[in-house]
């Protein structure tokens, strides 16, 4: 079977995450993916807004109809997208293995010189279950990936960079960024439909263990040092300066300390 089953390339759409999960609905095999250059009501974690000028970044989701994956399971699908784009931006990008990190929950960030920790790419996955299983997923992702920094939204500089950026103001060529992220996922998720995680590849890339952070809860902020991530739940490990160690299943980092 091919891989994808189905892949569609807009210029400019409101959302790809729409695409997909209407095509899921509709009956549509996976795994298919959407990408865009644009998207108008592209968003983020939490219901933020995704921006991003026409161009700069890869903008795309991917749908699943994953067999015998436990609800319990299911965060291992942005786990594995995670994965793929990190293997595949650092290549692409013609960056050192390790350059690119993964954020709990959700990000993919760097460590650059004299501004600390900064994002890349943002993963948003939303998924329908049954009491036994996962039915279906929309796993979408955006990777800065051409953005040069003199246009990065001012308010969010400061948080942010791209691969051209990391790379020395090398342009990136999303079309090989898009081929390299799905030659990666491939194997990725046919191990995953096999009952195999790579829990090891995505515990040693969490750039919070071993660091003093601070994660937002609902109404309460914690600050500790990352013990680690759960390859059961996707759960953060934090231990709590004077409460001993938390087990956080949802929730922010709004922090880290690299230094």
């Amino acid at each position: 079977m091919a891989f994808p089953a189905r892949l569609e390339q807009f210029r400019a759409i409101d959302s790809t995450q729409r695409v997909v999960r209407e095509w899921l609905e509709a009956g549509e095999p996976e795994v298919c993916v959407a990408v865009a250059d644009h998207q108008s009501a592209g968003r983020g974690r939490l219901g933020r807004e995704w921006m991003a000028a026409p161009g700069s970044a890869l903008l795309l989701s991917a749908g699943f109809r994953p067999n015998g994956l436990l609800p319990r399971h299911g965060w291992r699908l942005a786990a594995i997208v995670a994965l793929a784009m990190r293997d595949a931006a650092e290549e692409v990008a013609g960056l050192a293995d390790g350059t690119i990190w993964l954020k709990w929950p959700n990000d993919l960030v760097a460590l650059v010189e004299h501004r600390g920790v900064v994002k890349v790419a943002g993963v948003l996955g939303e998924s329908v279950s049954s009491p036994r299983w996962v039915q279906s997923a929309v796993i979408g992702i955006g990777v800065n990936g051409n953005w040069k920094s003199a246009d990065f939204p001012w308010l969010l500089a400061s948080a942010m960079t791209s691969l051209r950026q990391l790379s020395g103001n090398r342009p990136i060529d999303h079309a090989a960024l898009l081929d390299a992220f799905l030659a990666r996922l491939e194997p990725r998720y046919e191990a995953l439909s096999a009952g195999i995680f790579d829990a090891a590849g995505w515990s040693v890339t969490q750039i919070t263990t071993g660091r003093q952070v601070v994660v937002d809860l609902a109404g309460e902020s914690l600050l500790g040092t990352g013990a680690g991530v759960d390859p059961e739940t996707g759960a953060l490990l934090l231990d709590v300066a004077g409460g001993g160690r938390r087990v956080i299943d949802s929730g922010e980092v709004t922090r880290c300390r690299v230094s």
